[in-house]
């Protein structure tokens, strides 16, 4: 098993971490040398050992932000609490910016518009119409802004954007609501400092952006239900009120669920009277039109009812309108 974590952590200080945290590049560099701490690591579930995750859980625990040699002293004297705290922990990665990749899809859907989302986590990206947007071109400019109805917004999500621009408009959110294995609750100082600690050191501004989207989570809660997607859906679908469109999002989290639940779920989806709206790894499902040249597609494709509108950036730093024309209504 430490052959497994020696390559995923080298994959990581390779490919992952550069140009967005320059000190977990160390530290996973430092793993993928290191057989007394992949010793450790081999320990915690497969699931459960992901480079993010485990360094999020180490400054959990108390680890500094400092060089390889502290941390990796930390961890080996803290071998128990950092396996025992990770096998119990999940990446919960709730970036409101993936809604600014989001928009120009849910601009499509005519309102008012209950909204699901799975693997909610917090539910920060359940208020895409609290939020302000300010979409760039490549030379920085301002080219659209939206903001709420009473103004800028604490949480402003900045987006490049690439090419066309299609209509956009802040949608109609009438209800909100979520499924996670674990979901967290934005009134809760532990939960807070979790999601905030899931912030990779160096990423400047996101913790911020995080920070405010908690405060407005916390001044009006959505409804978050525990447990499996499959299981709990069908019974918090019936919640939805009656005259709104019910919109599913599954922005980032298909890509976490094993294959076979992952394929029933995105059926059980497709069979419900709802749109549904994902940004996922182009190679992740069988079901875009048309379909995607994996090896050319940049980024990850954000989709209305499996029709490819956008490709994306995974946490919806920068996206590109693929779409000719507005997909029929369902």
């Amino acid at each position: 098993m430490t052959d497994a974590v020696r390559e995923r952590y080298a994959r990581f200080a390779e490919k992952e971490a550069p140009g967005r945290s320059a000190l977990y590049a160390e530290w996973a560099a430092g793993v993928a040398g290191d057989g007394p701490v992949q010793d450790v690591l081999a320990r915690i579930p497969e699931n459960r050992r992901q480079p993010p995750l485990v360094f999020a859980v180490t400054r959990l625990l108390g680890a500094a932000l400092e060089g390889y040699p502290v941390w990796r002293d930390f961890v080996l004297r803290n071998a128990d609490a950092v396996v025992a705290e990770c096998s119990a922990r999940s990446l919960q990665t709730n970036e409101p910016l993936r809604l600014a990749a989001l928009l120009p899809v849910l601009s499509e859907i005519d309102g008012p518009i209950a909204l699901l989302e799975i693997g909610a986590s917090a539910g920060l990206c359940l208020y895409p119409d609290r939020y302000s947007y300010r979409f760039t071109g490549s030379d920085g400019e301002v080219r659209v802004a939206l903001d709420p109805l009473d103004g800028v917004s604490p949480v402003v999500l900045a987006s490049r954007v690439d090419g066309e621009l299609p209509e956009l408009r802040l949608p109609e959110i009438v209800w909100r609501a979520g499924i996670d294995l674990a979901p967290l609750d934005a009134r809760d100082a532990d939960d807070r400092r979790w999601l905030q600690g899931l912030v990779w050191p160096g990423e400047t501004g996101r913790e911020q952006r995080i920070a405010a989207a908690l405060d407005i989570a916390a001044s009006d809660p959505p409804m978050l239900v525990a447990g499996d997607a499959l299981e709990r859906l069908d019974a918090l679908v019936a919640r939805a009120p009656v005259g709104a469109t019910l919109v599913i999002t599954t922005p980032g989290v298909l890509v976490h669920i094993p294959r076979a639940a992952r394929s029933a779920l995105v059926a059980r989806i497709r069979e419900l009277p709802a749109r549904w709206v994902t940004i996922d790894p182009p190679g992740l499902l069988d079901v875009w039109e048309p379909p995607i040249d994996v090896e050319e597609w940049p980024g990850f494709a954000v989709a209305l009812d499996g029709r490819v509108r956008a490709a994306a950036d995974p946490l919806g730093a920068w996206w590109e309108w693929r779409a000719a024309e507005r997909p029929h209504p369902s």
